[in-house]
């Protein structure tokens, strides 16, 4: 794959250049419609005194300005697609040297109850979601944070040859993405599904036929006027009766145009995004049958759409003067247009939220394979069926500066039990949450980043940061325990990857150790797996009682009256603190 500051780097001149030649067009092209309307204008004024001439130019003028008003629509268009992949790129290159957090934090999703959550920084402002997120659409960014909250672990190596796919086109990723960041809600998908899955019918089943009947006879009448056979008051009492019976229902009809104004954006924009899906040829398993869902048809399901957003674009005409009167005097344009649309969502609104979950689907998962992309030095952890649970070698944490960080190694078992010692700001939260993460992204199927990785799929639990609830009124203590608790009935339910920084802190040290020592014995007992971070170095006394726990430790040094880490993970346990250093450092104590 191309190294991706260079790809972001030529998609952002080429794009550029590209947009500077539409905006030209669209002076012209706004020059001419212009010219067109004022000449339209005049033709009419020396026409007034002609009934024949004036009808053939106000037939021939509507037909022009409508066909000029479509190419510059689309001409807008290109402009704001080119606008929005331009701005795709510039967002990568500030990823790439790390400035993100402009990007949404996906706040909405915290949940403080959840296994791991809030314990790793999956949402916030520098969370790992504020990193990863390239989603477009609303569905796409829930779906890309339930992806991350599900604890998932099944067909992991699907997952991952879906995401490879993805990191390899990114042309394709970034096309999908400008096109869905220019959908312009005013409503929900949600709302938009519950709208089409709820709409009743108002016309009669005859509308279609009165209405190609009235067409007819208006255009026999208006050829009987033109060939000299009737009087103009004929024409005039043919427009006076459309207008009429077009009156009617209009209503019902522009009630109907308000809501098609405010979804028509989401359709023609779908059906673009389902475009793309069916025209690409993919190849892993995953990423064929999400597309099958969209292509299964005798007809496309984009082209399903599109017909459906023309019929749209093609009532909010209405609010065109000079379109509304003629047409609707005539042919009874807006009761033809009603009736198929009506007719459209009889026949399709059940395929409705498949087709809206498809889209939601690639959207979540462009992010993953941008992630991937973006990193392509990580590593796919090798999923294995063996009594290791997680074996890394030169692991870190993704989101720090790579050009910084320092790479460790583990390799735990199942039914293993690590119990890590050190000093204040030694790194043992860092590892703790490092390690969570990478089980997250391995579950997920995402790269890693490590050099190696050998990984039997596991779910993952945490308890890192309890906090107290004014509203319940409930003591930090209490919330810890409950979180403790919820750990133990947990494991009665499935596997789980545990992962502990300093529980019971609420309570005093000698409660604080005992508590803890019982709490690590009685994990054990339960074939639990994973780490507990803590100050205490009694809790290491539990490894000799336990074959399957083991100590571990952060160091820090003094080296010249300064405090030094190096923050490696060691076999063993911490002999150096520096609390009472720090304290005398900063001048707090003597």
């Amino acid at each position: 794959m191309v190294e991706p500051k260079v790809f972001y780097h030529e998609q952002l001149a080429k794009f550029e250049q590209e947009l500077e030649g539409i905006k030209k067009d669209l002076g012209v092209s706004s020059s001419l419609r212009l010219g067109v309307f004022v000449a339209l204008s005049i033709a009419i004024y020396y026409s007034w005194g002609f009934p024949k001439v004036l009808v053939s130019i106000l037939l021939v003028g509507v037909a022009v300005f409508v066909f000029l008003i479509i190419r510059h629509n689309r001409m807008q268009y290109e402009r704001d697609l080119k606008i929005a992949l331009i701005q795709r790129n510039k967002t990568e290159l500030k990823v790439l040297d790390r400035d993100f957090y402009h990007l949404p934090r996906g706040q909405e999703f915290k949940d403080t109850e959840h296994w791991y959550g809030p314990d790793i920084d999956l949402f916030g402002k520098g969370s790992f979601y504020q990193y990863l997120n390239r989603t477009s659409l609303l569905g796409g960014s829930k779906l890309l944070a339930d992806i991350l909250l599900s604890n998932n672990i099944k067909d992991i190596e699907q997952k991952q040859s879906a995401i490879k796919e993805l990191a390899k086109i990114p042309e394709w990723r970034q096309r999908f993405g400008a096109t869905a960041i220019l959908v312009k809600n005013e409503l929900t998908a949600d709302k938009v599904i519950s709208w089409i899955k709820g709409y009743a019918p108002f016309l009669p089943k005859q509308i279609r036929n009165i209405a190609r009947g009235f067409s007819v006879l208006s255009i026999l009448v208006l050829v009987a006027y033109f060939a000299g056979w009737i009087s103009g008051y004929w024409v005039f009492f043919v427009f006076l009766l459309g207008m009429a019976i077009t009156g009617k229902f209009v209503k019902k009809v522009t009630h109907l145009s308000a809501w098609t104004s405010k979804v028509n954006s989401t359709f023609a924009q779908y059906s673009r995004l389902l475009a793309l899906i069916e025209e690409h040829e993919f190849e892993s398993e995953l990423l064929l049958t999400k597309r099958e869902d969209v292509v299964n048809s005798n007809e496309s399901s984009s082209a399903i759409l599109k017909q459906f957003s023309k019929l749209l674009d093609r009532l909010d005409q209405r609010n065109n003067i000079l379109i509304s009167l003629v047409l609707n005097g005539f042919f009874l344009r807006d009761l033809i247009i009603t009736h198929q649309i009506e007719t459209w969502i009889l026949a399709h609104k059940n395929h409705i939220s498949d087709w809206f979950n498809t889209i939601d689907f690639f959207d979540a998962y462009n992010s993953l394979g941008n992630y991937a992309f973006n990193h392509q030095d990580h590593i796919y952890p090798s999923i294995v069926e063996s009594d290791k649970t997680l074996e890394s070698t030169g692991l870190s944490h993704p989101m720090l500066d790579p050009q910084k960080a320092v790479r460790n190694d583990i390799a735990i078992r199942k039914d293993e039990f690590f119990i890590i010692t050190g000093a204040n700001m030694a790194g043992k939260s860092t590892f703790l949450r490092t390690v969570s993460l990478q089980v997250v992204m391995a579950n997920v199927g995402l790269p890693v980043c490590a050099q190696s990785v050998e990984y039997s799929p596991i779910k993952l639990i945490t308890s890192m940061r309890t906090s107290d609830s004014l509203t319940d009124d409930e003591s930090y203590f209490f919330s810890e325990l409950k979180r403790l608790k919820f750990i133990i009935d947990e494991m009665g339910n499935d596997k789980y990857f545990i992962v502990l920084d300093e529980i019971l802190k609420g309570t005093n040290s000698t409660d604080k150790a005992a508590g803890s020592q019982k709490f690590i014995e009685k994990l054990v007992k339960l074939g639990g797996t994973g780490i507990i971070a803590t100050h205490d170095l009694s809790l290491c006394e539990v490894a000799d009682d336990f074959n399957k726990v083991s100590n571990y430790y952060f160091d820090a040094n003094i080296v010249d009256d300064e405090l030094f880490f190096d923050y490696k993970f060691k076999k063993g346990v911490c002999q150096n603190m520096n609390a009472s250093f720090l304290l005398k450092k900063m001048g707090v104590v003597e």
